[in-house]
């Protein structure tokens, strides 16, 4: 550097010296100097050869945005737990107990009922070798039986007088209850004998196919009034 301040500076001396006008006696100027400021792209395009080193622009490290910890995150964008669904009970009867028409080769002749309390069917037999067959509530565990009765009476909306027994067994019943929809023994109702039992409605289609009852025969409202209008006061009933 200091070289080539001293070479500028003889170039200079020697460019700008004494003139033939120049009085005589007169002192020379000084040597004209340049600043090392002003002097440095000279000297760079005196050596081309020389490497310059770019200046890499200071990096500038982006500030984390979020604060919170992942954890905490995750556990705010889980998705949410479902439900838990409680299930319903079934309100309807199953539809392998809904009426149909089924071939029958039995011994009993046509008019005859027929009830398969372990089926849980009840069978109308009719003239042509075929039945109607409907499906029933029977009575509960202690409360089966079988025999053979002949339907003494039939009732519309019949009136329900629980026996004592039952009302022993339940005090919350009532001594009589009005026939109508409300009513146990549903629509219609054909009286067994001189037994406490029937063959009647239900307010409670969805126990149609199970052992619920206290011995009687329950059918599903609408099974029963088709019942109703096809058998009479005389009709044979067997339980099995």
């Amino acid at each position: 550097m200091a070289k080539a301040v001293a070479a500028v500076g003889v170039f200079c001396s020697l460019t700008f010296g004494p003139t033939e006008g120049t009085a005589a006696g007169r002192a020379a100027p000084p040597p004209l100097v340049l600043s090392p400021n002003l002097t440095e792209p000279w000297i760079l395009q005196l050596k081309p050869n020389r490497a310059t080193t770019a200046r890499r622009a200071p990096e500038v490290k982006q500030r984390r945005r979020g604060w919170l910890r992942p954890q905490t995150v995750a556990r705010r964008q889980a998705a949410p737990q479902p439900q838990r669904q409680t299930r319903t009970p079934q309100r309807q009867v199953s539809s392998q107990f809904l009426p149909t028409i089924v071939d029958y080769s039995g011994p009993h002749k046509a008019g005859t009922i027929v009830i398969d309390t372990n089926e849980r069917y009840l069978y109308l037999v009719q003239r042509d070798g075929t039945a109607r067959r409907y499906g029933v509530g029977v009575g509960k565990p202690g409360f089966e039986w079988a025999g053979s009765h002949k339907v003494t009476r039939k009732a519309q909306w019949p009136d329900w007088r629980p026996p004592a027994e039952m009302r022993k067994r339940r005090p919350d019943l009532p001594k009589f209850m009005e026939g109508g929809p409300n009513n146990p023994l549903g629509a219609r109702a054909l009286y067994l004998g001189s037994t406490l039992y029937r063959i009647h409605g239900s307010n409670q289609p969805w126990t149609i196919g199970h052992a619920v009852s206290s011995g009687c025969i329950r059918m599903r409202n609408e099974d029963v009034t088709d019942l109703y209008k096809r058998v009479g006061v005389g009709t044979t009933v067997h339980v099995i």
